[in-house]
């Protein structure tokens, strides 16, 4: 690029003077190319979508346009489409140009147009230089999405020149990746809590699973993930766990308790919290309202996307009874009805309305979501189960598209008694703060789906639990026994931490749990005058540690459980509380879910695992692996292999 550089301004200087007829034909010729650009300096920038949205665009301006603002630069040195009509070679200088804030070629446009239009024309008039046209050449694109270099010709109507220190075309055989725009809801991991101080825990529950299916695919893709992509308490309820289920005449679900020493600390106790969610015959089952909330933006053009959802929705048919309902609502830069509602048997008409889905436009992810809402209201009657099936890579930018937002509009959507669940597909633009925000104020889950055998998981294995409630608003609050526990940490759901004082209200929404779900919590405990502790006694108070203290005798209570949840459609909730016994036995299962937590930790960093690695991790969940009729466990032990092969 320095070669070429240097070569320009030899010939620049060699140059002739310009004529100033020739400079006023320039400098007309150079305007009404800058005309041009007006359609797009006019486009309305709510229409605007990231570059994956739209189709591959021929010309040598536009794609640099995508180039800029994939590569966020300042200052750049490029010239316009009147250079390629007057047949020159120049250089135009955009000077304090941050195109950080820039997306797309309509805003690079409004930019040349309003802030440089005068200066930049007539700097290329006054350096025009006669040249003949040069002769297309083949070369290297990268095209959008594809990650794969592509044969075009350079067009003779540009050449740009950019500072050796910021080329921005690429060399031969060189990729440009599509700049990623992922954002991940997390927070920081829970610290070790003190029982003499805060004695008490109280979250919601959560049965996502969305987070786990993340990682798998980073991991499959040759790649550690982005710690924050990674929520243990979603990782560990992903598998499913041999618990027993409640009696007819129980509560919708039946809490367990179990105790296992800390597999990464010696001297300490891990606690699992365990609750199965009673699963009716499908016979007893109410009827189901569907409602396919299916994104069709053009960021949903992948094959990961768009038409492995298809794939995937196909498959939920086959188990939907007759008397079920199912209504599709597709949203792309609008929103529509593609297929009223219509009962389940008739495959044909749903599945034809499927296939005529079609990736394209901007994403008005809010106004989709208020006209399934309308449409889902309008099916339900009494004692049916209505629910908002949203399907998309959850990058919204039309209407409600911030997670604020639409967490309030869900919050309100709510009551009317409509479920909402969140399906997640493709990679590069995943928004998972946005689907977090719709789940977990939906009253539903999220999912995220990669591949057609997780679909079959997700909407065929666990299709009754999907979408089926028992119990709403679900919260655990555990109070530890600060005679016996001198410190304790729960382990995951940070974000789903609730105040002591909302355990009691009933205004407060908390999670879901689904027919037949299950849901794990691990808690690592630490006994008073353990070598363990993190923290020294204190001097003054009540505060005090004791230096030694016997082990916790089998039986004596370590803490105390207790759970509130609604029935759904019900305003005031209910509570079921029993003792966290020392001793508690612990299985398969309990050791399997304490690898998995552990695979997560290493994953997120975590300070707390000490000299406990790879090789412990994939130990213990083979030790614990048990009869995985699904392979989902064997999955994850050549995960735990290759995270460790990745990380070395």
């Amino acid at each position: 690029m320095t070669d070429e550089f240097d070569a320009l301004k030899a010939g620049l200087k060699a140059a002739p003077a310009p004529r100033a007829a020739a400079r006023e034909e320039a400098l007309a010729r150079a305007m009404a190319e800058f005309d041009k650009l007006e359609p797009l300096a006019q486009g309305s920038a709510s229409a605007l979508r990231p570059k994956s949205d739209r189709p591959a665009r021929a010309g040598l301006v536009e794609r640099l346009t995508d180039m800029i603002a994939g590569l966020k630069l300042r200052p750049i040195l490029t010239a316009s489409t009147s250079v390629a009509a007057l047949g020159l070679v120049t250089l135009a200088v955009l000077p304090n140009l941050d195109l950080r804030a820039l997306r797309g070629p309509a805003e690079v446009s409004r930019v040349l147009d309003e802030a440089q239009k005068e200066e930049a024309v007539a700097t290329l008039a006054e350096e025009a230089v006669p040249a003949p046209a040069p002769e297309p050449a083949a070369r290297k694109v990268a095209t959008p999405n594809s990650g794969v270099m592509a044969d075009a010709a350079m067009e003779p109507e540009a050449l740009v020149v950019a500072a050796p220190e910021m080329a921005m075309m690429p060399e031969p055989g060189q990729v440009l990746a599509e700049p990623s725009t992922e954002a991940y809801a997390n927070q920081a991991a829970n610290p070790v809590k003190i029982t003499a101080e805060e004695p008490v825990s109280t979250f919601s529950v959560d049965v996502d699973t969305a987070s786990y299916a993340i990682v798998r695919n980073w991991l499959n893709s040759g790649t550690l993930p982005d710690p924050e992509a990674v929520r243990v308490e979603e990782m560990v309820n992903y598998f499913p766990y041999a618990y027993p289920a409640p009696d007819g005449a129980e509560a919708p679900f039946r809490p367990l308790v179990s105790v296992l020493p800390t597999p990464w600390n010696e001297g300490t106790q891990l606690v699992r919290i365990a609750l199965q969610g009673r699963l009716p015959a499908v016979v007893d089952r109410p009827p189901l309202n569907l409602v396919w909330l299916i994104d069709t933006s053009g960021s949903m053009e992948d094959p990961a996307k768009l038409p492995l959802l298809k794939q995937s929705l196909g498959l939920m048919l086959a188990d939907l009874r007759p008397e079920d309902q199912v209504a599709i609502v597709a949203y792309a830069g609008s929103a529509g009805e593609v297929l009223p509602p219509t009962p389940a048997s008739d495959r044909a008409a749903i599945l034809a309305a499927m296939d005529q889905l079609s990736a394209g436009g901007a994403t008005a992810g809010g106004e989709g979501l208020e006209l399934a809402y309308k449409l889902a209201q309008k099916m339900a009657a009494e004692g049916e189960v209505s629910r908002v099936l949203l399907a998309t890579d959850g990058d919204f930018n039309v209407g409600i598209s911030d997670p604020d937002g639409l967490e309030a509009y869900i919050a309100r959507q709510r009551d009317s008694g409509v479920y909402l669940s969140v399906l997640g597909f493709g990679r590069g633009n995943l928004d998972d703060a946005t689907m977090q925000a719709l789940a977990q104020n939906g009253n539903g889950t999220a999912s995220y789906i990669d591949t057609l055998q997780e679909a079959r998981k997700v909407l065929v294995d666990q299709l009754s639990g999907a979408l089926f409630p028992i119990a709403d608003d679900v919260k655990i609050q555990v109070e530890w026994n600060p005679a016996l526990v001198a410190e304790y940490r729960l382990i995951g759901y940070e974000t789903r931490a609730l105040m002591r004082e909302d355990f009691n209200n009933d205004r407060v929404d908390a999670g879901e749990i689904g027919a037949g779900h299950q849901v794990t919590a691990l808690y690592e405990i630490t006994a008073p005058g353990s070598p363990a502790l993190r923290n020294d006694p204190l001097r003054y108070g009540a505060g005090a540690a004791a230096d030694s203290v016997a082990p916790a005798s089998e039986g004596e209570e370590l803490g105390f459980l207790r759970l509130r949840y609604k029935a759904p459609g019900e305003d005031q909730s209910q509570l079921i509380e029993t003792p966290v016994l020392a001793g508690a036995e612990a299985d398969e299962d309990a050791r399997f879910a304490a690898a998995i937590a552990g695979f997560g930790q290493i994953l997120r960093g975590s300070v707390y695992l000490g000299d406990w690695g790879w090789d412990q991790a994939i130990a213990l969940a083979e030790s614990g692996r048990g009869a995985d009729p699904y392979g989902y466990r064997i999955e994850a032990i050549n995960l735990m292999r290759l995270a460790r092969d990745l990380a070395r």
